[in-house]
């Protein structure tokens, strides 16, 4: 999902404390349906976490650290709330550091955002997000160069001239050759999978890392799911390692702040 590096969709009791017994500013965790439990787990630097209810939702915060960094402590306790939220129902989760300056502004914020938030909510309502991920295997070249006329060409001129450059061309297009196939494996693992899922988003990816594909799924679907990518890892593990991260909190397909308006 996108979320706002600074503000968040925000949210607050129906009967907010008093403005000079609120802290100055609140940490964002996610925005959730109202009546669910607030969070056991304590929040970034072990604040505790709180539920601000307004307009049929609820925004879990915490007091915001006079200095706010991605420590690994932090980081945890950031995923640990959400995943707690998760676990209760459908979540908006914010990413890291999102932070409202007040109760009252999240509370205007919520009230005005409401209608766009519960449609997002209705969105990943019983759903899961898994993230897939292929990295290149490097080992099997021989069977490339057998396979590719091109590369058993060159490899067979440079058995039999070798010197320094001809080893280097033959290792640079060996090496293109190998992602080459990771990549084309990497386009059959998102058509076999994608079908399986209500919605699918493709990451970034690289030389090494040529597949990272987050997938939307209904929570019954998981395990066919993993299944599916077991068996094509099997199929292609000889060009792409597959690995599977989540269930997460579906942060690649959730919005929490609506559309700019196009115009007046």
């Amino acid at each position: 999902m996108t979320a706002p590096t600074t503000t968040a969709p925000e949210a607050a009791p129906a009967s907010a404390p008093d403005s000079a017994a609120a802290p100055k500013a609140l940490y964002v965790y996610g925005i959730a349906p109202a009546g669910i439990r607030a969070p056991r787990s304590r929040g970034v630097d072990g604040a505790p976490v709180r539920l601000l209810t307004e307009a049929g939702l609820c925004a879990a915060v915490s007091a915001a650290p006079p200095r706010l960094r991605p420590r690994r402590r932090d980081l945890l306790a950031h995923q640990a709330v959400l995943d707690e939220l998760a676990a209760q129902g459908p979540v908006l989760p914010m990413r890291f550091a999102v932070l409202s300056p007040r109760i009252d502004t999240l509370l205007a914020q919520l009230r005005a955002d409401a209608a766009h938030l519960a449609q997002q909510l209705d969105g990943v309502r019983g759903c899961v997000e898994l993230n897939v991920k292929g990295t290149v295997v490097p080992g099997h070249f021989a069977d490339l160069v057998r396979r590719d006329d091109k590369l058993r060409t060159l490899a067979l001129r440079t058995r039999r001239r070798p010197d320094y450059e001809a080893n280097v061309r033959l290792g640079e297009a060996i090496a293109l050759g190998v992602r080459r196939e990771a990549r084309r494996a990497a386009r059959e693992v998102v058509d076999l999978l994608a079908p399986l899922a209500v919605r699918t988003v493709q990451g970034a990816t690289d030389d090494e890392t040529v597949l990272s594909a987050s997938f939307l799924l209904r929570s019954a679907d998981e395990t066919r799911f993993r299944e599916a990518v077991a068996e094509r890892a099997r199929a292609c593990g000889d060009r792409l390692a597959l690995s599977v991260t989540g269930p997460l909190p579906c942060y690649s397909f959730v919005d929490p702040r609506p559309a700019a308006p196009t115009g007046r």
